[in-house]
């Protein structure tokens, strides 16, 4: 009997032990982490304090950049405007969506009813969506934003300069669209950063109380350059660096709204560029630093750009990652951090979340990156090699650049087939082909499969 009430007397202590432990409330789910994406129009390699800008004072990107991670081999799809933004939005080579250039005001085409974007995949899931700045997927109404799983949409169709005051091209006028209607042609370029800037703040201020996504694609610094009175004249690189001093700030403001609104820690924040400078406009392009060549060329200085991401609490503060990414990545990698079903067809990206987390170890997903000029493979890169075919590209060598706001004569040089260690050659001054033939075997076998996939004008294949 006293064996029996011993039990008892533990049974009891037991319960009144464990007891105030099971009322403990179960931690509440952490919500769903909102997406800000800040995309920026011929931002140049070097053209961020960050990323070695001697004179341009980026004081919110910098921050930005201590606050989170920085890749330094971060690609583009295509360096032209429309490719690149069909590859950033769909996770697919551009090529396979089927847009190949930058798309004008008499294009018929865009991006198709079928493609899946970030915005479809994160609605799907209850986001609220919302998109402010350049399109340049398609302006007719079956192509913009509001087709594309936005919510709302304020903004160009197209680029900035296709308007009826560009210096060397006819031009319709410029449309800039609030929602689904045109509210004004050739518009105020000087407020066009302001804007965008204000209308990204009220988004979030509107929609802090459920996950958001949010697509920033400013118009600058694309040529013609506008900044606002606030900014005009404070740099110390003229109106280009007034330019980036204004895309700064505007970065500090969304930011700002953030932090405001308790959103820091569940909010990932991009901040890329969608290709290298336009090199042809002098003082008023970007600048590439070290990397070779710019805009509309797969040289490094074309399609090699800035990224960083901030995710506080998540993503380590105050890294860099070599390793490289590229915007096909974003899609894929977006979904893994959200929860988000993939679409079902082919998908060119790959999850990068183990480099942006700066997991020991962590390599890139990709046997190599490929990089096509509309219908041609230009080149492939796979770690630190990288393999030109041989082709024809515009270059300024030799040329002078042009001066405020019109450009220089570009020429047209050839490569033959040519391989770069980067990681030695960061310039691609000196080709290695000779001494690995090995490593130009496997590269070239790679690049054949992506020919036998998506075709090679070079090649004459469809």
């Amino acid at each position: 009997m006293a064996q029996l009430s011993l039990c008892w007397s533990v049974v009891v202590g037991l319960f009144v032990w464990v007891a105030p432990l099971a009322a403990q409330p179960t931690p509440a789910p952490k919500p769903p982490p909102n997406v800000v994406i800040i995309f920026a129009d011929d931002l140049g390699y070097a053209d961020l304090g960050c990323f070695g800008a001697p004179k341009i004072k980026t004081p919110n990107l910098d921050r930005m950049a201590r606050q989170g991670v920085r890749f330094t081999s971060f690609y583009v799809a295509q360096a032209v405007c429309s490719a690149s933004r069909a590859a950033l939005l769909t996770g697919r080579y551009s090529n396979r969506v089927g847009i190949l250039s930058a798309l004008g005001p008499t294009a018929k085409h865009g991006l198709a009813p079928h493609e899946r974007t970030i915005a479809d995949l994160l609605r799907a899931l209850g986001y609220a969506t919302g998109m402010v700045g350049k399109w340049h997927l398609g302006h007719l109404a079956e192509h913009l934003p509001k087709r594309h799983g936005f919510d709302t949409y304020y903004g160009l169709p197209y680029s900035n300069d296709m308007w009826p005051k560009h210096p060397t091209a006819k031009f319709p006028d410029l449309p800039l669209i609030d929602e689904d209607k045109i509210i004004a042609y050739n518009p105020d370029q000087t407020r066009l950063t302001t804007d965008y800037t204000d209308r990204a703040v009220k988004f979030i201020a509107r929609n802090k109380d459920r996950p958001f996504f949010l697509y920033v694609a400013h118009a600058m610094p694309h040529v013609p350059l506008f900044v606002s009175e606030r900014f005009k004249g404070k740099s110390e690189q003229g109106l280009y660096g007034d330019v980036i001093m204004e895309i700064d700030w505007s970065v500090g403001q969304i930011l700002e709204a953030l932090r405001k609104h308790g959103l820091d820690e569940n909010t990932l924040v991009i901040f890329t560029s969608d290709n290298g400078p336009w090199l042809s406009y002098g003082n008023h392009a970007g600048s590439a630093g070290r990397l070779r060549e710019g805009k509309g060329t797969a040289w490094e200085g074309g399609v090699r750009v800035p990224f960083i991401a901030r995710w506080p609490g998540r993503l380590p503060a105050g890294k860099t990652n070599p390793e490289p990414a590229m915007t096909i990545d974003v899609l894929p990698t977006i979904a893994k951090f959200t929860g988000a079903k993939l679409p079902g067809h082919k998908l060119d990206g790959k999850d990068i979340s183990p480099l942006l987390l700066c997991k020991e170890g962590a390599k890139s997903p990709h046997d190599a990156y490929y990089f096509y000029w509309g219908r041609e493979l230009h080149a492939v890169r796979s770690g630190p090699w990288k393999l030109y075919f041989p082709h024809s590209y515009r270059t300024l060598a030799g040329s002078t650049p042009g001066q405020d706001g019109r450009p220089g004569p570009y020429k047209t040089a050839t490569t033959d087939l040519v391989l770069y260690n980067l990681d030695d050659d960061l310039s691609e001054t000196t080709s290695v082909l000779d001494r690995h033939p090995e490593v130009v075997r496997r590269l070239q076998a790679l690049a054949d499969g992506m020919r036998a996939d998506l075709g090679d004008g070079l090649r004459k294949k469809k």
